[in-house]
């Protein structure tokens, strides 16, 4: 029996809980972790004990006596962090064992007290680990130099993105200055790749995953409102109010503006039917301990009802308590963020999920439709992986130099070649980057010897150099003192201006540009706030379920009879075109005064198409919502061209010219913008376009006309 396996303290621990049983990734965690030596994955779904799951059986299995903090839990959020803190902390009080929480808002005083007895648990993110790397590896050494476990929370947010593979380099440094190998635990409720995953240890063969596939039961209602103009009608906030008034809710929308919106038409239709005032808003604008305050309130409050508009945030495994209902308003962009979102409801043993989908208008209808349906047939999308991530190397090679306060060219070859971040990259593209790093002053060489150069020195002793991805430029917005957060600068933000933020609207006063600070005041002028948003990628298998929904003639019962009307009119609109085959065929539409390809494809392939089209002088606009590209051509003209898109030759020289018109194209790299042109031309290659989904999307298909 798994429970007997445990170290006493651990038992002590679930017996003063009155747990009557393990939950099944727990038991399966405690047999693996206690009587193997391998690294694992653990998936399972949302609120079914993963992180007790990871802790019990490593508890158990760690002699806290030895030297050194002996478990690394990595988080991808400061708030997690926060949040596993208390967790872990019980987990722990029958041992005496420190935990201790490192990030730029923790005590430094509790950090300065661990760096002089490295002991028990350390609670990180990958940016504080990368600072401490680059600017005290003296530190990192006393610390870390014995780890026994690392546990990565929430692993599938690191999987795909350059935060991943900075976080694979982290692990990779972190081994070499250890005594003895570490063993991993990765945490995960949406894994879509497992062997991705699995590379996150350094050794894919040693790795092994523990799923639990037990559904939960969701009980889905789509509405459909449509749109007043630009914005989202007032049925639609009647609606919700009336859906959401009596119950604990999440409500999640696809940007921030928007989640300001919901916040305060609710909050103002509520006040004038006297309902209650606990109406939130919840994203990475608002000020730390606004967001902090809303999570306490979610998860402490027993008996008052409340609703949280909110982003991602809110999306991976803070604990806030028991949610009634999540609710999303229009067409999530990734069926593994719908699967996170949903998980938030329900949490309780045997209780249901309760899923309300809005739409306001055909495609977002269309679209979230066919994510949930793609969810119920348990797709999720697979990451995307860059095999090559060359702006990634560039800056770990600045780190490592910076760490080492010079190091010997030949051994930062040796040290970036070696590290299980960048398998793919061979040893003379690594020379080629450091060759272009000092020839532009980045680095220096003395001798045999590195260091960083006059314009290095300027990055990598900003603090913006630990990250990664790239930050807006924020102004912080205050009234009377008091700050409420902050929104990224934009031509909009001018005084007398309203904005929208922390689920209030206020008026902008002054803007001190020199402190990028923004005076405000409460206000109710009706004047029409700002927020913006922004776009996301969508998955080509997202957009074929699209297609395959408006030509087939299944119900679904999951619709009611105005939702069900409103896709039959969209329906209508496509029925002059005869498909046969959902594989093959695409529209080709034919107007009076335009000419229309609807693709049906992903983003990525849309953005190729449309690009080399373009090339073959073929004008044209993507409106990449509708998966459609407008081409200012006849009929004939397309046709030709089209037949020639997979014989453009030296198609890198046309994409280093589109940087050199439009340098904004790597805006998805913060670190991209440092390489040679050719590796910039591979990121683009590989990360904002896909040529060989492209090509198979020629090749394959057949245009079907409108008659």
């Amino acid at each position: 029996m798994p429970f007997t396996l445990l170290s006493e303290p651990i038992r002590k621990y679930i017996r003063e809980k009155r747990w009557e049983e393990l939950r099944p990734i727990q038991n399966a965690a405690i047999k693996h972790i206690l009587t193997t030596e391998n690294h694992y994955i653990l998936a399972s779904r949302t609120a079914s004990g993963k992180t007790e799951a990871a802790f019990l059986p490593v508890l158990s299995k760690v002699n806290f006596n030895d030297p050194g903090v002996q478990v690394l839990y990595i988080s991808p959020l400061i708030a997690l962090i926060n949040d596993q803190f208390f967790r872990i902390e019980e987990l722990l009080k029958n041992m005496e064992v420190p935990v201790t929480k490192w990030h730029g808002e923790a005590s430094r005083t509790l950090k300065e007290h661990l760096i002089k007895n490295p002991s028990g648990v350390v609670l990180i993110t990958p940016e504080s680990i990368e600072a401490m790397l680059a600017n005290k590896p003296y530190n990192a050494k006393a610390l870390f130099a014995n780890l026994k476990f690392v546990v990565i929370d929430e692993i599938h947010s690191f999987i795909g993105s350059d935060r991943g593979t900075q976080l694979k380099s982290i692990l990779s440094r972190l081994q070499d200055i250890n005594k003895n190998t570490f063993r991993i635990v990765g945490l995960s409720a949406t894994l879509g790749d497992f062997a991705e995953a699995k590379k996150f240890t350094g050794n894919s063969a040693e790795t092994i995953v523990l799923k639990d596939s037990t559904a939960k039961e969701i009980n889905a209602v789509f509405k459909y409102f449509e749109k007043d103009g630009d914005d989202l009608p007032l049925e639609l906030f009647k609606d919700l109010y009336l859906q959401t008034k009596d119950k604990k809710v999440l409500i999640f929308p696809n940007s921030r503006g928007i989640t300001e919106v919901i916040a305060v038409k609710l909050r103002k239709i509520s006040d004038r039917v006297n309902g209650h005032k606990n109406y939130f808003s919840h994203h990475s604008s608002v000020d730390r301990e606004v967001r902090e305050y809303v999570e306490f309130f979610a998860k402490n409050n027993k008996h008052q009802n409340f609703a949280i508009a909110c982003t991602s945030t809110l999306e991976l495994g803070i604990d806030i308590g028991t949610v009634d209902e999540v609710v999303q308003i229009d067409a999530t962009h990734s069926i593994a963020s719908l699967i996170q979102r949903v998980g938030r409801s329900g949490r309780r043993e045997g209780a249901k999920s309760n899923l309300l989908l809005y739409s306001s208008d055909h495609w977002s209808l269309l679209q979230s439709l066919a994510c949930w349906l793609l969810y119920q047939e348990q797709f999720i999308e697979p990451p995307l992986i860059t095999n090559k991530p060359y702006d990634i190397l560039l800056h770990q090679a600045l780190s490592i130099t910076k760490g080492h306060s010079g190091i010997n060219s030949e051994e930062l070859v040796k040290q970036l070649r070696s590290n299980f971040a960048f398998p793919e990259i061979a040893e003379e593209e690594i020379r080629t980057v450091l060759e272009y790093l000092t020839e532009t002053d980045l680095l220096e060489k003395l001798g045999y010897e590195v260091i960083i150069g006059i314009e290095g020195e300027k990055i990598v002793n900003s603090r913006d150099f630990y990250s990664v991805f790239k930050t807006e430029e924020n102004f912080k917005v205050v009234n009377s003192g008091n700050r409420i957060g902050e929104i990224p600068y934009t031509p909009q933000v001018v005084e007398d201006e309203n904005i929208f933020l922390a689920a209030r609207i206020w008026k902008i006063i002054s803007i001190d540009f020199k402190s990028k600070k923004i005076e405000v005041i409460p206000t109710s002028d009706g004047k029409k706030p700002t927020f913006n948003g922004g776009g996301a990628s969508i998955h080509s298998r997202i957009r074929e379920k699209m297609f395959e929904v408006l030509y087939t003639d299944k119900q679904y019962e999951f619709l009611n009879e105005e939702t069900t009307e409103e896709l039959q009119i969209l329906k209508a609109e496509f029925a002059p075109f005869e498909v046969r085959n959902i594989k093959s065929d695409r529209l080709l539409w034919q107007t009076e005064k335009n000419l229309t390809l609807f693709s049906f494809t992903g983003t990525r392939t849309n953005k190729t198409l449309s690009f080399l089209l373009k090339i073959n002088g073929i004008e044209n606009f993507l409106d990449d919502k509708t998966s459609s590209i407008e081409l200012k051509c006849t009929k004939s003209e397309f046709k030709n061209a089209w037949i020639n898109l997979r014989k453009i030759e030296d198609i890198d020289s046309h994409i280093a010219q589109l940087l050199e018109d439009a340098p904004g194209i790597l805006e998805f790299s913060k670190w991209g913008i440092y390489l040679p042109v050719k590796f910039k031309v591979e990121l683009v290659k590989n990360r904002y376009f896909d040529f060989v989904e492209a090509n198979y999307f020629i090749e394959s298909t057949k245009f079907i006309e409108n008659q």
